[in-house]
């Protein structure tokens, strides 16, 4: 087992992993605004008061700000935190009021939104390309190579020379697809379809559940089919094919953690898997300790989760003013404000009890519960 990162290693990881994807998050919005016409009157990487910062020829305060866990772009004659229009906009020149976020049409608006999370998408399309290109791509087949004793694959009757073309309902072609479908359905009923020397046959089983630890002891717990690939195998990609196979894996990465956020809200994963602030630092620290490809891969995991979560229809969120723009559109006229007053509370509620849950489960796993369970006792 390795030893885990210093606070300073973590720390720096920390922010080298948040800052530039919070950066590029905001520069998203940013220049979809300019795209626009929309002035931008502050650009934050942090909260609060500010440390550091510069006025551009535009007019636009770049600032770094106290709390770097997160950011944002206010753009001229924009919402308030409830998303409500600054009464005074109503009295800016015809010409300002133009370059205002409020004056432009709401599929132009939602564009701007839209393009913060988007920009997170493109980022982590950017990296696996890179990878794409320098390793190559996994092709290794659902063929089964081998079935472990006393796992759903052995009960079901898997055989060493079959191919699974199916789980659930999914097809699956290569082992990749067939992993992130099981891995995070550890002790649900599944079935499997599956070639044995061209007849097609399916089987029911229960997908096993196994501890797995990491190299440094962070253990979670599983899912798994018991089964093990043949011939592991990997291809070449050119330039022009690389993007889409990046694509692909962002599509899937997109996918699989929208079904994990379902599991949660039908309750069949339990809250104590949900990590926060704490457990992102911590894990930052250890993958750059490994080498900048693995650091360079969580940046890319991350960034994709950021994107997804900002397109949730929570209040406060960037899902959150797409929710209203979408309204907007149909009903020919923005929400009330007294909606969107108690629509941003309820939000922000909701936001604030999910940062206490997963701290709460943060703190747990880095062991100060039991640690001042040990103090007490």
């Amino acid at each position: 087992m390795m030893q885990s990162p210093g606070i300073i290693l973590t720390l720096v990881a920390f922010v080298l992993m948040l800052g530039p994807l919070v950066f590029f998050h905001e520069l998203g919005h940013y220049f979809a605004g300019r795209w626009f016409g929309i002035k931008a009157d502050a650009f934050s990487i942090g909260f609060g008061p500010e440390i550091a910062g510069w006025t551009d020829k535009r007019g636009t305060r770049w600032k770094l700000s106290v709390l770097p866990l997160g950011g944002y772009v206010r753009f001229a004659g924009d919402m308030s935190p409830a998303g409500l229009t600054d009464p005074a906009w109503l009295a800016l020149p015809p010409e300002e009021r133009a370059r205002t976020f409020q004056s432009k049409k709401v599929w132009q608006r939602a564009i701007v939104v839209l393009a913060g999370p988007v920009t997170n998408f493109l980022l982590a399309v950017l990296i696996l390309t890179g990878f794409a290109l320098a390793y190559g791509v996994s092709t290794t087949t659902t063929q089964v190579g081998s079935v472990e004793q006393g796992t759903m694959a052995a009960s079901i009757g898997l055989q060493p020379g079959d191919r699974i073309t199916a789980i659930g309902g999914r097809p699956v072609d290569t082992f990749d697809e067939l992993r992130m479908y099981v891995v995070i359905r550890a002790g649900q009923p599944v079935r499997v379809d599956y070639d044995r020397g061209g007849r097609h046959l399916s089987a029911d089983g229960v997908i096993g559940t196994a501890r797995q630890t990491d190299k440094f002891g962070n253990a979670q717990d599983i899912g798994v089919l018991g089964v093990h690939p043949g011939e592991v195998r990997f291809a070449r990609v050119g330039v022009l094919e690389a993007p889409i196979v990046a694509i692909g894996q962002v599509g899937d990465l997109i996918r699989m953690t929208g079904e994990t956020l379902g599991q949660l809200l039908i309750g069949e994963r339990s809250v104590k898997d949900m990590s926060g602030i704490v457990s992102m630092a911590k894990v930052s620290g250890e993958q750059l300790s490994l080498g900048w490809i693995d650091f360079v891969s969580l940046i890319a995991f991350i960034s994709i989760n950021l994107g997804f979560i900002n397109l949730l229809p929570v209040p406060m969120l960037d899902g959150g003013h797409l929710l209203f723009y979408a309204i907007e559109a149909v009903r020919r006229r923005p929400v009330t404000p007294q909606i969107q007053e108690w629509a941003f509370r309820g939000g922000l509620a909701v936001i604030l009890a999910l940062f206490l849950v997963v701290t709460f489960n943060d703190l747990g796993k880095v062991g100060l519960w039991q640690h001042l369970k040990g103090l007490i006792g």
